[in-house]
């Protein structure tokens, strides 16, 4: 059996940095808090907790820290937030990837001149919240086809489209395509960060081959979800785990080729621990 595994899997550039950031912090012997989990990968925020950091989920806990260190996870946080953290006092270090914070840029540049924002992203996700609470205007999220076709503003509104880093590109484009057919006026970002846009067409042109994909991350992570879901339209038998211990396969004979991806909140030792798995036992 043959294993092809992505190129361009595990770690991205702004995870890698949040996480590199949260480690170093942890030398210091401060007491190390972030916010929100770092990442969303539950085994690296285990091994963070192994080591004292801890994790606030609300605005009102930074008011019971009296000393230590914050860090701003990599999807971001409102800007009240970082007001907040200034306001008390604490150490910050803002480990927001600057795919994202050029969003929270955009965002509060062009609501400041007037433009109501649209954000093409998961509603509830840490990213789009954090992009939400830059907007110094009325601001809407779109997730999906048909609210995009529902959407209505009014004629003298001027628009400001950006998008969550993770969204599904194709989706992004035909969302676009509604607001363009719609005649609205304003400016649309493309901020989906590259990396990707390069993972998802690498993870569909894989799926489209194999009789069988893996795709690892984390429960929680959108752009692993998304992966999932492109890798499943092209290859029925697509399993989304977030260790090898979520690994039951049952291959049939006929499988000759498995291929592989991640989400770029997986450590390359657990992508690396499933792909020698499916080698020895497969």
């Amino acid at each position: 059996m043959e294993v092809i595994l992505a190129e361009h899997a595990g770690f991205c550039f702004g995870v890698e940095r949040a996480v590199d950031q949260v480690y170093e912090q942890t030398t210091t012997g401060k007491p190390i808090y972030t916010y929100g989990p770092i990442i969303h990968n539950e085994e690296v925020v285990k091994d963070l907790a192994q080591k004292g950091v801890q994790v606030i989920e609300k605005e009102e806990d930074l008011a019971q820290i009296k000393e230590g260190t914050v860090v701003i996870r990599s999807h971001g946080v409102p800007r009240s937030v970082c007001d907040k953290i200034e306001e008390l006092g604490l150490e910050c270090v803002d480990a927001t990837c600057p795919f994202v914070k050029r969003i929270h840029n955009i965002v509060e540049k062009e609501s400041g001149e007037g433009k109501r924002v649209v954000i093409i992203g998961n509603a509830g996700h840490p990213e789009v919240e954090g992009i939400k609470g830059w907007s110094k205007t009325q601001t809407t999220v779109i997730g999906t086809l048909e609210e995009a076709e529902k959407f209505i503003c009014k004629e003298e509104e001027e628009l400001c489209i950006v998008s969550q880093t993770t969204f599904n590109y194709n989706k992004f484009q035909d969302m676009v395509e509604i607001f363009r057919k719609k005649g609205y006026n304003g400016s649309v970002v493309n901020t989906i960060c590259n990396a990707t846009e390069v993972r998802q067409t690498e993870a569909r042109k894989i799926a489209a081959k194999v009789d069988v994909m893996i795709v690892i991350g984390g429960n929680h992570s959108s752009n692993t979800r998304k992966l999932y879901e492109i890798c499943r339209q092209e290859c029925v038998n697509t399993y989304f785990i977030q260790t090898l211990d979520d690994l039951h396969l049952d291959l049939p004979k006929s499988v000759r080729l498995v291929g592989i991806t991640a989400g770029a909140s997986t450590p390359n030792n657990i992508i690396e621990e499933v792909q020698n798995y499916v080698r020895i036992n497969f």
